[in-house]
C-alpha cells in the first residue's frame, strides 16, 4: 500500500458529502460515524490478528478522543501472549477516513476491512507490515436491523454504540515489531468497534473464532446501559457456525443468566427462541488498555486476548449442535460486576 500523504487526507476530507454520508453511514456502522467536532465522543475499531499456529495474537485499535482540552487520534496495541501493550497518541488532524467505505488513517497507518498496514512508532518501539484479510463473513445489516444493535442503532442518546465488521476472516501478511518478524499466513482475525460518550460502567466482553471447526464464531457483551434516568442490564451477540448465524440480544427476546461469576470461571446461559447456549470462560493473562470516559481515554481496563471459552449450542428440546472450546479468545470483566446482575 503506498503512504498516505496529507495532501491526499484533506481532498478527503474535503470531498465528503455529508448529507450522503451521514445518511448511509447508520446502515454501515463500521464506517466513521463522527463528525470531528463533537465534544465528550470517542470512536474505535477493534482488530485482533492471531497466527496459524496460535503462537502470535496480537490487538490493533485505531480510533478517537474528543475530550475538553485534549482532542487527539490513538491506536492502542496489545500482545495477547505477553499482557504488554502500547498506546502510539497521534494529533487529531492526523486521523481521516474513507467516504467509498470503511477505511481510517491514523498517521501512516491504515485501517479497512480488507487490510491493516502498520506504520507506528514511538521512543521504544517500532511496528511496520501489512496483513491483508481475504473469505470475510460480514455483519450485513438492514432498515430492520441496522448492525447488531438492532433497533437501538437507532435511538439518539445511547452512551455507547457497538458494531460488528467481520466476524471472521482468513489473514495473509506479516508484522516486524521492533526486532521480530510475525508471520500471520493462513490466521484468522476479527473486527468490531465502538463509539459514543463512555464505554458503561461495567461488562462483561468476550470473542472467539479460533474453534475445531473453522469458520465458528462468537461474540457476546453483556453491559449495565443507562436508560431515561435508570439503567439496564443488556446484552448482545452471536455464534456463527457451519454458516448459520444464531443471533441473542435483549431486543431479540433472548434470555440471558449469569450462573457463575467469581475471578476464576464465569458460566453464562442464553436462552434464545430454538436454542440453548452455554459459555463457560476462566481467568487469564491480561493487559492494560485505556477507555473512554465522556471521550477521555483516562479509564484503565484489563483485557486477555489469550484466554478459552468453552462453549455448548443445543436445540430447545435439548439435543446438542455444536460442542467445542475456542482459543485465543478476547475477555474482559470491567467494572462492579454486581450491576449487570440486576
Amino acid at each position: 500500500m503506498k503512504t498516505v500523504t496529507n495532501n491526499t487526507k484533506l481532498r478527503l476530507m474535503k470531498s465528503k458529502l455529508p448529507g450522503l454520508y451521514d445518511l448511509k453511514k447508520i446502515w454501515n456502522p463500521s464506517w466513521f460515524q463522527g463528525n470531528l467536532k463533537k465534544s465528550r465522543y470517542f470512536e474505535g475499531w477493534y482488530f485482533k490478528i492471531a497466527s496459524e499456529n496460535s503462537k502470535h495474537t496480537w490487538a490493533f485499535i485505531p480510533g478517537v478522543s474528543l475530550a475538553d482540552g485534549d482532542d487527539h487520534s490513538f491506536v492502542q496495541a496489545i500482545n495477547g501472549k505477553t499482557g504488554q501493550s502500547w498506546y502510539f497518541r497521534y494529533p487529531l488532524d492526523a486521523f481521516s477516513y474513507s467516504e467509498k467505505g470503511f477505511g481510517v488513517w491514523v498517521g501512516n497507518s491504515y485501517f479497512s476491512a480488507e487490510e491493516i498496514h502498520l506504520q507506528l512508532r514511538d521512543d521504544n518501539s517500532l511496528f511496520s507490515g501489512r496483513v491483508e484479510f481475504a473469505n470475510r463473513v460480514s455483519f450485513l445489516a438492514g432498515l430492520r436491523k441496522p448492525g447488531i444493535m438492532g433497533w437501538y442503532r437507532y435511538v439518539p442518546f445511547m452512551e455507547c454504540y457497538h458494531g460488528v465488521v467481520s466476524l471472521d476472516h482468513k489473514l495473509q501478511g506479516e508484522l516486524q515489531i521492533n526486532n521480530q518478524k510475525f508471520l500471520f499466513n493462513n490466521g484468522r482475525g476479527y473486527i468490531e468497534k465502538d463509539w459514543g460518550r463512555s464505554m458503561p460502567k461495567a461488562w462483561i466482553w468476550m470473542q472467539s473464532n479460533h474453534f475445531d471447526i473453522p469458520g465458528t464464531s462468537l461474540m457476546l457483551s453483556v453491559a449495565r446501559i443507562p436508560w431515561l434516568g435508570s439503567s439496564f442490564t443488556g446484552f448482545l451477540g452471536f455464534l456463527l457456525h457451519k454458516g448459520k448465524r444464531y443471533d441473542f440480544a435483549t431486543y431479540t427476546g433472548a434470555k440471558l443468566t449469569i450462573l457463575e461469576n467469581s475471578d476464576e470461571k464465569l458460566v453464562i446461559l442464553i436462552k434464545g427462541k430454538d436454542f440453548l447456549l452455554e459459555l463457560i470462560t476462566g481467568a487469564s493473562r491480561t493487559g492494560s488498555l485505556k477507555a473512554p470516559v465522556s471521550g477521555n481515554m483516562h479509564r484503565v481496563i484489563h483485557e486477555s486476548i489469550d484466554a478459552s471459552i468453552r462453549i455448548k449450542l443445543s436445540d430447545r428440546p435439548g439435543q446438542v449442535i455444536y460442542e467445542g472450546t475456542g482459543q485465543n479468545a478476547g475477555f474482559e470483566k470491567v467494572g462492579d460486576q454486581r450491576l449487570l446482575s440486576h
